[in-house]
């Protein structure tokens, strides 16, 4: 089959992939093989090619927000045949600590589905039949990929922060997440305020309804409930963490954060704000969303690449070229 694979430190800056030949892969129990339709470039996937995630294998097949169609190892759930979507958590141990009090997304030996085995940047993948799950054959694969990470991290990120119904919620960043995030937002009948740079991001949120959208330096004009930072950055975390009432939580959802600079306890932190970091996500997380988004329509402005244009896409979304979400369709 033909693969996107990545080779630990045998890359160049903007060529991180090469497009190669490889074995198929052979089915093992539990597991079912997959043809690839298509798969969601994340920015996660960014951080494993450029290393600011310690590479876990010499070579692999990046890609974690997988669409794809049942070949092998069928089950009744999921039949020969019928499309199911995969995410960055592809497998837990179900017995450590973690995993025995209902939070696997902490698992002390969890499987990262593109980064500790192949992902979705191929025409196959073998995937564990009990971290796939089931989507209608009506939806469109490319719409429907960018869901099963940036959607599902987005919604457990509202989780984590303790949003409630009508309250004010602020948006640091916007790209893929935070732009199915707020749509989750709205139906909650929460005000959402966008901080973020770039001027295309501005107007993707002021088209999608946020009440208040400034740049990456602007202090939204009142205080904030809770608050969710979807840039690697130490410094919109403060920003964040700056703009919440007393009592507030503010939830950093980065996989990778850059250093975090020294802030005033006294006027930041003091009177119970919390900040909170995101960890993966459960399946229950994946379940609840899929069928919220599902329920109220929530599709995602993509911009789709052919497999061979892998590197292009990664470049989009480190350069924030792409038009909504960046999606590998096969």
């Amino acid at each position: 089959m033909r693969a996107a694979v990545f080779r630990s430190g045998s890359h160049s800056p903007g060529r991180w992939l090469s497009l190669e030949e490889i074995d198929r892969p052979v089915v093992e129990p539990g597991h079912l093989l997959l043809k690839v339709l298509a798969c969601g470039v994340c920015r996660t996937d960014l951080h494993i090619v450029e290393g600011d995630l310690p590479a876990l294998q010499p070579r692999i097949v990046p890609g974690h927000q997988i669409v794809g169609e049942v070949v092998e190892g069928a089950t009744a759930e999921l039949p020969a045949g019928s499309r199911v979507g995969v995410s960055w958590i592809g497998g837990v141990d179900g017995d450590c600590w973690y995993c025995r009090r209902q939070m696997e997304n902490l698992c002390d030996r969890p499987v990262f589905t593109g980064y500790s085995v192949n992902g979705g940047y191929a025409e196959y993948v073998s995937v564990r039949a009990d971290f796939a799950y089931p989507l209608p054959a009506e939806a469109k694969p490319s719409s429907v990929a960018p869901l099963l990470c940036a959607g599902i991290i987005g919604f457990r990120s509202l989780r984590v922060a303790q949003v409630e119904r009508g309250e004010r919620v602020g948006l640091y960043g916007f790209g893929s997440s935070a732009s199915l995030a707020i749509r989750v937002l709205q139906s909650w009948d929460c005000e959402v305020y966008v901080v973020t740079r770039g001027e295309s991001h501005r107007k993707a949120a002021q088209a999608q309804g946020a009440a208040w959208v400034g740049d990456e330096d602007a202090r939204p004009p009142v205080e904030l409930d809770r608050a969710v930072t979807f840039a690697p950055s130490g410094k919109v975390v403060i920003s964040a963490l700056s703009a919440l009432r007393k009592g507030g939580v503010a939830a950093i959802n980065a996989i990778h954060l850059d250093q975090m600079p020294a802030f005033d306890y006294d006027k930041l932190l003091w009177g119970e704000r919390q900040l909170r970091s995101v960890a993966n996500m459960t399946r229950q997380d994946a379940r609840d969303f899929l069928a919220l988004a599902l329920a109220l329509n929530i599709e995602q402005t993509i911009t789709e690449f052919p497999l061979a244009e892998a590197n292009r896409a990664l470049a989009a979304v480190k350069h924030e070229t792409a038009d909504g979400s960046a999606v590998i369709v096969l």
